[in-house]
C-alpha cells in the first residue's frame, strides 16, 4: 500500500473539506500506522480480512474503544474517497461494525463553583497585565463557550464589543457567531487597555506571542487548584458547563447546538442527561416518598 494515495486524501480533505490542521494530523497519524500494517500490499488487494486483522492488532495493543472507533472512521472515509476516485472497486471498511461506545457524562461546575473560580484570580500580587489577561479568558471561556483552540485563535476583529458578540472559526473552518456577555466583555476591555501590544490575536503569552491552546490549558488548570476544584474537571469542563446552565436555565436545545457549533444535535444531547441528572438528584432530595 502506497503513501501516495494517503497524501492525495489529505489534500482532498485540506483543500475541499476544510478540515482543520488538528484533524488533519491526526488523520495523518492513523493512516501511517495503517500503511505500516499493510506494508508491500496492493492498495486495491485490502479486503475485509485484512481490516479485521488489523482491528484485532488495536485490541491486542489495549486501545480504548473511542481511539478504535476513531481509526475505523478514518480508514472508512479514506476507501469511499479511493472508491470515488476510481482508485479501488469497494471499500473493505464498509461490512465493519464500529465498536460500541460507552458515552460518558461530562463533569460540569455548579454556578456556584464557576463563581469561585473566577474569585481565584487574584486582586493583585501580579504583573497586572498577565492577571487581567488571565481573568478574562476564564470569563470569556464561560461566557461563550467556545472550544480551546477557538479561544487562543481569537482575533481582536472577531469581538464586536458593542453588538456583544465574537465570530468564531470553528471545527471544519466553519464560521459562527456567539454572543458574550457583559463581565466578559468587561474583563477582556480591561486586559486589552494594558495590553502593550498591536497583535491581531486577543491573548497572548509572556513573551507577547500568541498563546497557545496548550497555554490557555494552563492558565484555566492553575486556577482550578486554586480554586480547589474537584478531581476529574478539566479546562473543557467550563464548555461542559457552559451548556448544562443554558439548558438548566430553559435554553432550548438547538440554540445551544448552534452555540457550540456542533454539527449534529445528537451531540449536544448528551447536555440534556446532565439536566436530567440534575432534576432526579433534587427529585431525590426534596421527595418525601422518593
Amino acid at each position: 500500500m502506497t503513501g501516495r494515495y494517503v497524501e492525495r486524501f489529505l489534500r482532498y480533505l485540506d483543500i475541499e473539506k476544510n478540515y482543520s490542521p488538528h484533524t488533519l494530523l491526526n488523520y495523518r497519524i492513523d493512516l501511517q500506522d495503517f500503511v505500516s500494517f499493510c506494508a508491500g500490499q496492493e492498495t486495491g488487494a485490502i479486503g475485509y480480512l485484512e481490516i479485521r486483522k488489523y482491528l484485532a492488532l488495536l485490541k491486542e495493543k489495549k486501545l480504548a474503544s473511542r481511539s478504535v472507533a476513531r481509526r475505523l472512521s478514518c480508514l472508512r472515509s479514506f476507501f469511499n474517497f479511493l472508491c470515488r476516485e476510481g482508485l479501488v472497486k469497494h471499500n473493505p471498511v464498509s461490512g465493519v461494525s464500529t465498536p460500541r461506545l460507552d458515552r460518558h457524562l461530562p463533569e460540569f461546575l455548579t454556578e456556584e463553583e464557576v463563581a469561585r473560580l473566577f474569585d481565584s484570580v487574584p486582586g493583585e500580587g501580579k504583573k497586572e497585565a498577565v492577571r487581567l489577561r488571565d481573568k478574562a479568558i476564564l470569563e470569556v471561556f464561560y461566557s461563550t463557550g467556545i472550544r480551546i483552540s477557538e479561544l487562543s485563535g481569537l482575533k481582536l476583529a472577531a469581538v464586536d464589543f458593542i453588538g456583544g458578540v465574537v465570530k468564531v472559526l470553528g471545527k471544519g473552518r466553519k464560521e459562527r457567531i456567539v454572543p458574550i456577555g457583559e463581565p466578559a466583555l468587561r474583563a477582556l476591555n480591561a486586559y486589552l487597555e494594558k495590553r502593550d501590544s498591536r497583535r491581531d490575536e486577543v491573548f497572548l503569552n509572556l513573551k507577547g506571542r500568541p498563546i497557545t491552546a496548550r497555554g490557555v490549558r494552563l492558565v484555566v488548570d492553575r486556577y482550578f487548584r486554586l480554586a480547589g476544584m474537584k478531581k476529574g474537571v478539566s479546562p473543557h469542563t467550563l464548555r461542559h458547563s457552559f451548556a448544562t446552565h443554558l439548558l438548566n436555565r430553559g435554553a432550548d436545545l438547538r440554540s445551544v447546538q448552534e452555540l457550540l457549533g456542533h454539527a449534529n444535535l445528537s451531540t449536544t444531547q448528551i447536555y440534556t442527561h446532565l439536566t436530567t441528572e440534575r432534576l432526579k438528584a433534587v427529585y431525590d432530595k426534596a421527595h418525601p416518598r422518593a
